[in-house]
């Protein structure tokens, strides 16, 4: 950073990993091998991406930040396996990507983590793992169970089951591998980190899916009926879907009429979905 005269900017979330003794770490949770491609979103100062680009096939690193251009240059130079893709992860063809990469190995600018990895796992079908650091409240929603979304993970926005956990565990496989010191990271962050594994074991849910499962949980704190029937009211759910058959079908799965949406896990919101006449 002083080489190059890099301040880390706060509104792209910039903490950068500068601890390479947490490499070994992430190479193994990620399960390497020399035939893989990769994509690491976040490149840095390139101390992951050097550490990636000499164990796989071929490394896809995306970074936004122009400032970073030198240092990345310089930690990947006379690597030919390495594809520097300048952009915004959020807005960048990923799926125009080639080779096709079959893994995401990154530690994730905090305020995109979510979106990018929902985003990969809907636009990337050869995409099979991720291993990933984000912030620790990022990481306990994603791996959250059913009822773990009481009044204080709400407040403090921590380990809270909602709309996110569903419909990322439909496809995927998530566990928490390990919390990160907040010392691998240049600056120190606030907030703690962890490092998080998903492995693809299903399809991305449909559209209409996504939709029940977001107007579900749209009103927390009231039941998941009447919270579809908000959101019906507010055009974010189409077709609005008939009280009485919402009824019908969360008895058929066993839950009273009262039932709030963080109490279904993510297969019984297909299997509600299904009951509704909605495709899964």
């Amino acid at each position: 950073m002083r080489e190059f005269g890099v301040r880390p900017d706060r509104d792209l979330g910039q903490n950068f990993l500068v601890d390479s003794n947490i490499l070994g770490v992430i190479g193994e949770a990620a399960g390497l091998e020399s035939e893989d491609v990769v994509l690491e979103v976040g490149g840095g100062l390139g101390v992951l991406s050097e550490y990636l680009a000499d164990r796989v096939a071929h490394l896809h690193v995306v970074e936004i930040d122009r400032r970073l251009e030198r240092p990345l240059e310089e930690a990947l130079a006379g690597r030919r396996n390495v594809s520097l893709h300048w952009g915004d992860a959020l807005r960048l063809d990923l799926a125009a990507l080639r080779p096709s990469p079959g893994a995401l190995v990154a530690n994730l600018p905090y305020g995109i983590a979510t979106a990018l990895i929902v985003r990969t796992i809907d636009e990337l079908p050869a995409l099979a793992r991720w291993l990933v650091m984000v912030q620790r409240e990022v990481g306990e929603r994603l791996a959250a169970a059913p009822g773990e979304g009481g009044g204080h993970a709400r407040r403090t926005g921590g380990r809270a089951y909602g709309a996110t956990s569903v419909l990322v565990q439909l496809a995927c496989r998530v566990e928490i591998v390990r919390a990160i010191p907040r010392t691998v990271f240049q600056p120190v962050p606030n907030v703690d980190s962890v490092l998080v594994s998903l492995r693809r074991v299903g399809e991305p849910p449909s559209g209409e899916l996504r939709q029940l499962v977001h107007g579900a949980f749209a009103h927390r704190r009231k039941s998941l009926v009447r919270s579809l029937a908000l959101a019906a009211e507010a055009d974010t759910i189409a077709p609005a879907l008939e009280r009485d058959a919402v009824l019908a079908a969360l008895a058929a799965l066993g839950h009273p009429a009262d039932v709030r949406a963080e109490r279904l896990g993510p297969a019984e919101f297909t299997a509600l979905a299904r009951a509704l006449g909605l495709p899964a």
